[in-house]
């Protein structure tokens, strides 16, 4: 029961699939419609060959006529010609389609990916859709450059062979398509076992795109903890599995191209046996059976071509299923419809009341609020898990919070566009992302408000020039991936100087100074106050330096905020804040 109705679901998501593959055609509807023509001509110009073959045999060769044999033989080669001729032409052009195709469609993912909110993200392994917009759409590519097209042509050919055949002889047509009904049967049970192969197939290669990505992210947590033996064995299960899969597709191929073959046998047998009596009689021509013979092996050569096109197609039923349905994840932070696309921060920010979830059910903040006054530096301190991060997660709009406002100048941030706001934030992590480009690059990320002159002050502000003129290639110096060949305290750096060179009107430094060292905190210490001079700023830190900076200091605790006022008032009520500060303190003087 299970099986049919499975069955039954996949054939109708065929064709709705390729009603929405179609549209990626739509702009190259000129090539395709050329590319149609072109396949008529050579679907029609195929089969030519043996009927003027019988025609050189039964009137010329038999007959002794040498110059009509020559003739023909000329008509032969102009037509083989000519069918190579269009046959490049044809495969040219729907290469050429196919590709850019293949392009619309990267492109409209990669942007579709960049809309979605973080919570997708949270939700789904890095790997998985890395797959999606690199495997599973190059496997559409023998589906738009050849598959639909040679499709049509394959059963255009088709056509035409059985045309000419029953124009050749009405019987012996007849005999030879009795094998049909055997034919049909063995392509329909070949396409639904080979439909599900697939389907499972791309899943495990997405399981194990995700799966080394993970590794490979954590290799050194991997080598310390000694894993590499669990891991193997993980991956061994996984790898097994996408043998087998392939291993089972590759048995229904080699069950299916040698039954096609011996029903083309058999088809040419029947042809053999009903002509070898009718020449003897005179009812039959030689040439007849020779271009029967020909149509015979024409005729089931196009039909394994559509099963294997058809196996093709379901490769990429299979993908498009997986990238359709990312394309139709809405997942999105929907801005209001009269959202400002500019604003001005002139005045203040305001938490009112803010609670929020990232599962819906775990409370991670609970009623917070508290206000920012424009020019202000406010720490933000707490426990790991208390709720920091999450603050600045609502304010930078990654998540939307459950109730409550967040406000700007009296302004709801869902009023204010996601990139009007961005623009006038910078953020600087505990985990810093640098990009595989230039120093240059991942200090402006090729802003063209950001001049080189930009990115050299902004190195000679905080203290990153003399190293980075130190590279070979200074601030041109070509990083390796997330910026590897730097030491920790580089990269934190670096990522101070693109906040610093984007000029931003709120600053935001999360867990910024925690990996540095001691020596480059000094170089940080010497620049920090002019980073943080006339500019808003939130910091969350464990420095005691940095904290005591504050204007206003927010305590929060499971996601509460229990205290907040300057480092003197906070000390004097001898609470929370008092307790971290001494606990740190007491290391600090160790």
């Amino acid at each position: 029961m299970r099986g049919n109705s499975f069955g039954s679901e996949y054939n109708k998501i065929d064709f709705n699939l390729i009603k929405r593959l179609i549209v990626f055609l739509k702009p190259y509807k000129k090539f395709v419609f050329v590319s149609i023509f072109l396949t008529l001509l050579v679907s029609a110009l195929a089969p030519l060959k043996p009927y003027l073959i019988k025609i050189a045999v039964d009137d010329y060769i038999s007959l002794g006529d040498k110059q009509g044999l020559l003739n023909i033989i000329v008509i032969i080669l102009v037509v083989l010609v000519l069918h190579g001729a269009i046959r490049f032409g044809l495969t040219f052009i729907m290469q050429w389609v196919g590709q850019n195709c293949l392009n619309d469609i990267r492109n409209q993912l990669y942007a579709h990916l960049q809309k979605l909110s973080m919570k997708y993200y949270d939700k789904n392994p890095v790997g998985r859709l890395v797959t999606r917009v690199t495997n599973d759409v190059e496997v559409l590519n023998q589906l738009f450059s050849s598959g639909l097209i040679m499709m049509v042509a394959d059963v255009m050919l088709i056509f035409w062979i059985i045309g000419f055949m029953f124009y050749t002889d009405v019987k012996l047509t007849l005999l030879t398509i009795t094998v049909l009904p055997l034919l049909l049967m063995l392509t329909t049970f070949f396409r639904r076992k080979v439909r599900v192969l697939f389907r499972d197939l791309r899943n495990e290669v997405s399981k194990m795109n995700s799966f080394l990505n993970e590794f490979i992210s954590g290799i050194s947590t991997v080598k310390v903890f000694g894993q590499e033996k669990k891991l193997n064995d993980e991956f061994d299960v996984i790898n097994k599995k996408t043998r087998e899969l392939n291993i089972d597709t590759v048995f229904y191929y080699a069950i299916f191209f040698p039954a096609v073959e011996m029903i083309g046998a058999i088809a040419t047998a029947i042809v053999l046996w009903y002509a070898a009596g009718n020449i003897l009689s005179g009812v039959m021509t030689v040439g007849v059976l020779i271009a029967f013979i020909q149509y015979s092996h024409m005729f089931f050569r196009p039909v394994r071509d559509l099963s294997e096109k058809y196996t093709t197609l379901q490769n990429a039923m299979a993908s498009s299923e997986r990238i359709f349905s990312l394309l139709d994840t809405e997942e999105f932070l929907e801005d209001a419809p009269d959202a400002l696309e500019k604003f001005d921060f002139n005045d203040k920010i305001e938490f009112e009341n803010v609670s929020f979830s990232y599962d819906d059910n775990k409370w991670v903040l609970k009623d917070i609020s508290f206000e920012i006054n424009k020019g202000e530096t406010v720490a933000i301190v707490g426990a790991t898990g208390s709720g920091k991060t999450s603050i600045i997660n609502l304010l930078c709009r990654y998540y939307d919070y459950q109730s409550g406002t967040i406000k700007i100048d009296g302004i709801e941030l869902k009023n204010i566009k996601q990139k009007a706001l961005r623009d006038k934030i910078a953020l600087v992590m505990q985990d810093v992302y640098l990009f595989s480009r230039t120093i240059k690059e991942n200090i402006n990320l090729n802003s063209e408000e950001i001049s080189d002159l930009d990115v050299r002050n902004a190195a000679i502000a905080l203290g990153a020039a003399p190293f980075i003129e130190a590279n070979p290639d200074s601030f041109d110096y070509l990083l390796n991936e997330r910026g590897q060949s730097l030491s920790t305290g580089q990269r934190q750096l670096i990522s101070f100087c693109r906040a610093y060179a984007a000029k931003p009107e709120l600053l935001i430094l999360d867990e910024a100074t925690s990996s540095i060292d001691t020596e480059t905190e000094n170089v940080i210490e010497k620049s920090l106050e002019k980073l943080l001079e006339n500019r808003t700023s939130i910091v969350i830190a464990h420095r005691l330096s940095t904290i005591k900076r504050a204007n206003k200091i927010l305590v929060l605790h499971k996601g509460q905020i229990r205290e907040q006022g300057t480092h003197e008032e906070l000390l004097q009520l001898n609470g929370l804040y008092a307790k971290l500060y001494m606990l740190q303190y007491n290391e600090v003087s160790a």
